[in-house]
């Protein structure tokens, strides 16, 4: 009698015979297409902590694989073989991190880090098995959204939490995570993903917002507020 697991499809995994380094390029990408039109190479070195021309010479060659559309001085843009191993790498990394967080109680400030050396490591039956064991979840740690196995990936409505206005109450959405130690300045607050917030004031000409988390009041720059995404 054969498993469950055999007798499942397997979907081919995309980023078979890619390499690790041309797969964050197409992931960072990605990413920067959710943010801008234009995706330029001083962007995306940026991102990477790479050298202009080191980026540069990758895009040229994920454009000779024809995963990227470049250029020069215009921009790059995945081509839709790009994107699907973007977003295989992205919901590799995605169910690391909630793993991590739920399951080995990693701090949503580490996870990022460790999710970023394992998930090229992660064969297809294995994330396959911690999409079941974690509910076939839909976000991440810090909110962003989970690609579905059929590598589609649905962004939910979002606003920035500058967008308030004194008296709104909302949920917060999605936090950067990237920065540890802002990840863990913002766990302090209790400004995380799930958490209530309520504007109480803000300062004119892009000064300090006030908020009221977890029961408590606290101030954080309009800069930091930019970066976090609540409820629509």
């Amino acid at each position: 009698m054969s498993s469950a697991s055999e007798r499942r499809p397997r979907r081919k995994g995309a980023t078979e015979g890619i390499t690790d380094a041309a797969q964050d390029y197409l992931r960072e990408i990605y990413k920067l297409q959710q943010e801008t039109a234009r995706v330029t190479t001083s962007a995306l070195a940026r991102r990477l902590n790479v050298s202009a021309p080191s980026a540069t010479a990758m895009v040229k060659k994920l454009a000779g694989l024809g995963l990227a559309d470049h250029t020069p001085y215009r921009g790059v843009r995945l081509t839709r073989a790009g994107e699907r191993i973007a977003l295989e790498v992205t919901r590799h990394h995605r169910l690391i991190e909630l793993y991590l967080a739920e399951t080995l109680d990693v701090g949503i400030d580490a996870v990022h880090d460790e999710a970023d050396r394992l998930e090229h490591a992660l064969s297809e039956e294995l994330e396959h098995r911690l999409d079941e064991l974690l509910g076939r979840p839909t976000h991440d740690p810090h909110g962003d959204p989970i690609p579905s196995a059929r590598l589609k990936i649905e962004q939910s409505q979002t606003r920035q939490l500058t967008a308030l206005a004194p008296g709104d109450e909302t949920i917060v959405q999605r936090i950067p995570d990237g920065d540890a130690e802002l990840l863990r300045y913002l766990a302090r607050l209790a400004l995380v993903p799930g958490q209530p917030v309520k504007l109480i004031d803000a300062a004119p000409f892009k000064g300090p917002l006030t908020l009221r988390v977890n029961g408590r009041k606290t101030a954080i720059s309009f800069e930091l507020a930019e970066k976090i995404r609540v409820a629509a």
